[in-house]
């Protein structure tokens, strides 16, 4: 009966370290997969932070050309918030799920590696 019960509290302390090793993995590939998926969207959102820049003084400088062209400066800024405005309705009615997937689809992507 000794031996039995000897038997018992050896599986019983395997089984609760099993338990214990196999939660603690768990838990460290949430915080790794968590990681990679911040770091991933760190990185690409500066990038495009640095493409937004440039496409910004880009549009600056059309801008000014523009309004020199037409005789007043704001003339060119109007007609280039005027671009980016029809830009942006059509970003928001018609290409909004050519954008939201391929986002989703890099967390999900970077989430299960």
């Amino acid at each position: 009966m000794e031996a039995l019960k000897s038997l018992a509290e050896g599986l019983y302390e395997r089984t609760e370290s099993y338990i214990r090793t196999t939660y603690e993995l768990t838990k460290l590939k949430g915080v790794e997969a968590t990681a990679k998926v911040v770091t991933t969207l760190i990185t690409k959102m500066s990038v495009v932070t640095v493409f937004l820049l440039c496409i910004l003084m880009l549009s600056i400088g059309v801008a000014f050309w523009l309004g020199d062209m037409l005789g007043k400066l704001y003339y060119g800024f109007f007609i280039v918030a005027g671009f980016y405005l029809v830009g942006g309705l059509i970003l928001t009615f018609f290409l909004q799920e050519w954008i939201k997937r391929p986002v989703s689809n890099i967390i999900i992507k970077e989430a299960l590696k």
